[in-house]
């Protein structure tokens, strides 16, 4: 994230709390750490988000605010995905690239919810910088949410989701709040990957989220939300292991920091291969009446224009940097299909598409049809039965960093146009095409502005728009 030099001019902005003072470098503006809700602390923690307080004076908003409660990535995974920890407890807050002097209302937002399986990831992250945004005619806005224990918690006491609630007070603020910045609150788009392509699903399909954006980027989510009682599993083994009840009273008077140490314990080895306890989107009548996938089946965010997809071997991110694909054999292969009703002609057609893939590499490639590939492919075709505009994509370009392939995340650089930059070659090695960084970002700019890629909409039978490079 960059904070302001000596080379940046000073801009200011003006919203419902106070004016704000940026800073401005080659044509875009950015506005860094801006409050959209209260701190979530004291008698609001374990609580639904509040509005933020008005300051006097003018607000600096040039250096990243502080991020929620998290501890970075371990191991293998840890050099490829970066973490940024910044303390403090006002966390509940935007980051705003937008065209410096745009006219008030007058251009698209695009609202990003970062990833990170619920619990990792920041607006703060140099992945998430919206210049490319900003220089292309695009107001950008990246969230911060309260994460793991804080977000997703399962307590007596305390309501469900509240990451997610976080997220629909965000939507609410951009509506209220961005034509300072030059934003048009009518076309807006909310976007995000993995983590965060779930939880903007749920936005979508919410009855007042849906009518708080026009369109919807699923980047890599699974569409899924766990009855209270499975999702409350690591809640349960959390307050087991700090000897605790599963009450917002317990976990109120507990440090946050003391919160991510032990879920960290107890999910340490968990993830989307392996399974383990993990935290996740809870059905409960309000938020998330039921799943985001079910939801979107049955049309309820048929008002909207949707771009979704994944990279194409998801998989490749959790196994080939801890050599996982190397470990898994046949018995494993086998029960996995059996579990989800996985047949030989779909394990020839996932073989087929990289011959001579290991037997774990192919465990990896069963799990992203199910997660993933199913779910896109049924969605889009019931949203086309139905005339609503999906256009659908997978992105195939391959890197050569860590024996990552077209892994999970591998499409963030194009997205954001972020080539050449240290956290970018993490994941795709030196030398990644420009050519595709400026095709990708510039499909998902013009979806933004216009509900057209540039590619077909979604038919049943059709293929996704590939992007594999050169």
């Amino acid at each position: 994230m960059t904070e302001r030099t000596a080379d940046d001019a000073a801009v200011t902005a003006r919203v419902s709390t106070g004016r704000l003072r940026g800073a401005a470098r080659s044509g875009v503006a950015r506005f860094l750490g801006v409050p959209y809700a209260a701190a979530p602390t004291g008698r609001r923690r374990f609580a639904h988000p509040e509005p933020p307080e008005p300051w006097e004076g003018v607000r600096e908003a040039v250096s990243p605010g502080p991020t929620a409660p998290q501890l970075p990535y371990e191991g293998a995974v840890g050099e490829i995905l970066p973490s940024v920890v910044i303390p403090g407890e006002d966390f509940l807050h935007v980051n705003v690239w937008a065209p410096e002097g745009a006219a008030p209302g007058s251009l698209p937002v695009l609202v990003w919810f970062h990833g990170g399986a619920l619990t990792r990831g920041a607006n703060a992250l140099a992945a998430y910088d919206g210049t490319a945004f900003a220089r292309d005619g695009v107001v950008f806005v990246a969230v911060n949410y309260r994460l793991g224990s804080e977000g997703f918690s399962v307590l007596d006491g305390a309501p469900l989701n509240l990451g997610l609630a976080d997220q629909l007070a965000a939507l609410r603020w951009v509506s209220r709040e961005i034509a300072a910045f030059g934003g048009d609150p009518g076309r807006v788009t909310a976007g995000g990957q993995s983590a965060g392509a779930s939880t903007t699903a749920a936005l979508a399909v919410h009855p007042e989220g849906g009518r708080l954006m026009r369109r919807a980027i699923l980047q890599s989510g699974p569409l899924l939300a766990a009855a209270p009682e499975k999702a409350g599993r690591i809640t349960r083994m959390v307050a087991e292991e700090l000897g605790i009840t599963a009450t917002r009273e317990a976990f109120a008077a507990t440090a946050p920091e003391d919160l991510v140490a032990a879920q960290h314990r107890v999910a340490s080895g968990a993830g989307p291969l392996t399974g383990g306890p993990a935290f996740s989107l809870a059905v409960d009548g309000d938020l998330v009446p039921r799943s985001p996938y079910d939801a979107l089946r049955a049309g309820a965010a048929d008002h909207l224009d949707l771009l979704m997809g994944a990279t194409s071997e998801e998989h490749r991110l959790w196994m080939a940097p801890t050599g996982m694909d190397r470990a898994l054999r046949r018995p494993v292969l086998a029960a996995v299909a059996v579990r989800f009703g996985i047949g030989p002609g779909t394990l020839r057609r996932l073989r087929a598409r990289r011959p001579g893939m290991s037997t774990g590499m192919l465990v990896g490639a069963v799990l992203g049809e199910v997660l993933l590939e199913r779910p896109t492919r049924r969605v889009a075709d019931a949203r086309a039965r139905r005339g609503a505009a999906t256009h659908v994509y997978e992105f195939g370009w391959r890197g050569s960093a860590a024996g990552l392939g077209a892994a999970h995340c591998m499409e963030l650089p194009f997205v954001f146009d972020r080539l050449g930059t240290a956290d970018a070659e993490a994941l795709t090695g030196p030398g990644a095409p420009q050519d595709l960084a400026g095709a990708v970002h510039g499909a998902w700019v013009e979806f933004v502005r216009t509900g057209d890629p540039g590619w077909p909409v979604w038919t049943r039978g059709s293929a996704p728009r590939g992007w594999n490079g050169s």
